[in-house]
């Protein structure tokens, strides 16, 4: 079977990114097939629906449909269409209806693109977005204290990436690089030690990164050791010094994903919090719905 001939048909009767998530977690357990993903939006009439549907029978590779309608018959249309066309399918959305149903004692509405709303806890994340993006790279020290999570490392560790997802979850991030020769800033060491977490990553992956960063900006960094393995491990190794007499755990980013790395950090200040008696700022109920969800809490 060829790498390139497997499709999953998202069908939705609003943007299809609730199918879509599921299907790009999914299809990451076969690392050996190569998937595309065909989007079917806001299919809310019937003759729409079977348009599409018509379309993926006449498909001439093999395919699979996820869908989330919140219309049982046009569910049902699509489950029957795919039984009879001997069409492997997953329907997203009846089951999740039908448990809350069952806890809520009230039916479905079944109304379809209904808008989420803006709720209270969006705010508090945009909030805290925006005290990520300010604080980047340790722009204002004097801001540190005002933070949920510090993270601390070297130049392409993923800080950035980190301080943005956890803000995107409702958590106040921020990050500090840590640069040989340079002292970090006094604020830092006035933080609670327990909001600290030390970022590292192998030095090859580092190269690697920081070589296309030079690459990117014309050869700039080759001379002063930034894309230098030699240079990098010693820097790794000063860094790493650092990190321990700031008494903070050393989180390893080399090949993990963003939300793996995000759900590990807030373990461990989580549990360090309590240790000394803390508390870490629980997140909008959002934010930890999206947490449960991730890599390391399924």
């Amino acid at each position: 079977m060829s790498a390139e001939s497997l499709e999953i048909h998202v069908i939705a009767d609003s943007t299809g990114e609730t199918a879509a998530r599921i299907a790009r977690a999914a299809v990451t357990q076969f690392p050996t097939r190569r998937f595309t993903i065909v989007r079917h939006r806001k299919l809310s009439a019937t003759s729409d629906l079977l348009n599409a549907l018509e379309g993926i029978r006449g498909a001439d590779v093999p395919v699979a449909v996820f869908f989330t309608l919140v219309n049982e018959e046009l569910a049902a249309l699509v489950t029957n269409f795919c039984r009879d066309a001997h069409i492997p399918f997953a329907d997203l959305m009846t089951d999740a209806m039908r448990a809350l149903e069952e806890i809520s004692g009230i039916p479905a509405d079944q109304v379809p693109m209904r808008p989420l709303g803006v709720e209270a806890d969006y705010f508090v994340r945009m909030a805290a977005i925006d005290f990520a993006v300010r604080n980047d790279d340790g722009a204002l020290p004097q801001t540190l204290r005002e933070a949920d999570i510090c993270l601390i490392g070297p130049s392409r560790s993923g800080k950035t990436p980190l301080s943005i997802y956890l803000a995107y979850l409702g958590y106040k991030a921020v990050n500090v690089p840590l640069v040989p020769g340079i002292a970090p800033p006094k604020e830092l060491f006035e933080v609670d030690r327990w909001r600290l977490i030390g970022l590292t990553m192998d030095a090859e992956r580092l190269l690697r990164i920081r070589g296309e960063r030079v690459r990117g900006m014309g050869g700039f960094g080759t001379k002063d050791g930034y894309a230098d393995l030699v240079k990098i491990y010693d820097e790794l190794d000063e860094i790493g010094k650092i990190q321990r007499r700031l008494g903070c755990p050393i989180i390893d980013t080399t090949g993990v994903a963003v939300e793996e790395a995000a759900a590990r950090i807030i373990d461990v200040v989580d549990d360090r919090a309590v240790k000394v008696g803390a508390r870490l700022r629980r997140p909008p109920a959002w934010g930890r719905r999206a947490i449960a969800g991730g890599p390391e809490r399924r």
